[in-house]
C-alpha cells in the first residue's frame, strides 16, 4: 500500500499548473538516464544470451522468436491489464457526485503535476486500505482507492496517498516497470526452452561431452536467474 505521506507531487508548487523550467529539465534528464540504463542492460543481456544460445545450437530464428513472443505478450498484457484489474478487484469509476472532495483533489494534484488531464478516479470494493495507479492507451490513466482506504483514513491522508499514486502516473512508472520486466521474462522463457530442448531435442551426444545435460543445466540456471531478477 502506498504510505500516507506527501511525495514529490504534493511538494511541488508550480505556477499555472506547470513545472518550473529547471524541474522539467531535471525530469527529462532523469527519464533519459533511466531509458539509457534500461537500453544498455537489455542490449548487453540480449547479446550475451544470443551468443550463448547460438553456441548451444539453437537456431537464430528460435532466439528471435522467443524475444518477439515475450515482447508481444507483455505489450498485450499492458493494453488489457486495466480491464483485468477492474474485473478481479471489482473496480468501478466513481461518479462526480460521489466523494466530490476527492474528485477535486485529484484534479488539483494532476494540474500541479503537469498532467494533460486528470486520471479517472476509481473505487475498488475491498476492505483492505490501499490505492494504486494503472492504465493503458485503451483505458487512459486511472487511480483507484479501496473502500477500506476511505473508511480508515481522513481526507488529508487520502489526498496524500492519491498524490503519491498520481506521481507514478506522472513518471510513467507503469510503462517503466513493464519494460524492466521484459528482461527476467525473456531469460525465463529462454531457460525453459533450453530445459525442454535438453530433454527432448537431442542436443549433442551424451557420451561425447554430455551435450544434453549441459543444455539442461544452462536452462535451469537461467530459470533461477529470472526469479532472482524479480526479488
Amino acid at each position: 500500500m502506498a504510505s500516507p505521506h506527501t511525495g514529490e507531487i504534493m511538494a511541488e508548487t508550480p505556477v499555472g499548473g506547470r513545472l518550473p523550467e529547471r524541474a522539467r529539465v531535471s525530469m527529462l534528464k532523469l527519464r533519459l538516464s533511466m531509458i539509457g540504463v534500461w537500453a544498455a542492460v537489455t542490449g548487453i543481456a540480449t547479446l550475451v544470451l544470443t551468443a550463448v544460445l547460438l553456441y548451444l545450437g539453437m537456431p537464430i530464428y528460435g532466439v528471435y522468436g522467443i524475444f518477439g513472443f515475450v515482447v508481444a505478450f507483455h505489450f498485450l498484457q499492458w493494453l488489457i491489464g486495466p480491464y483485468l484489474i477492474n474485473a478481479i478487484y471489482r473496480v468501478r469509476e466513481l461518479k462526480r457526485g460521489e466523494y466530490p472532495w476527492l474528485h477535486e483533489a485529484v484534479a488539483k494534484i494532476a494540474a500541479k503535476s503537469g498532467l494533460e488531464k486528470p486520471p479517472k478516479l476509481m473505487l475498488a470494493e475491498i476492505d483492505i486500505p490501499n490505492a494504486f495507479a494503472y492504465g493503458s492507451p485503451l483505458t487512459g490513466n486511472m487511480v483507484a482507492v479501496t473502500r477500506g482506504l476511505l473508511r480508515h483514513l481522513d481526507r488529508e491522508e487520502v489526498e496524500a496517498v492519491v498524490g503519491h499514486e498520481i506521481g507514478h502516473l506522472k513518471h510513467r512508472d507503469v510503462i517503466l516497470m513493464m519494460m524492466i520486466s521484459l528482461i527476467p521474462a525473456i531469460i525465463y522463457y529462454i531457460g525453459y526452452s533450453l530445459y525442454l530442448s535438453g530433454w527432448f531435442g537431442g542436443y549433442g551426444d551424451r557420451e561425447e561431452g554430455g551435450g544434453a545435460g549441459f543444455v539442461i543445466l544452462i536452462g535451469m540456471l537461467l530459470i533461477v536467474l529470472s526469479y532472482l531478477f524479480n526479488l
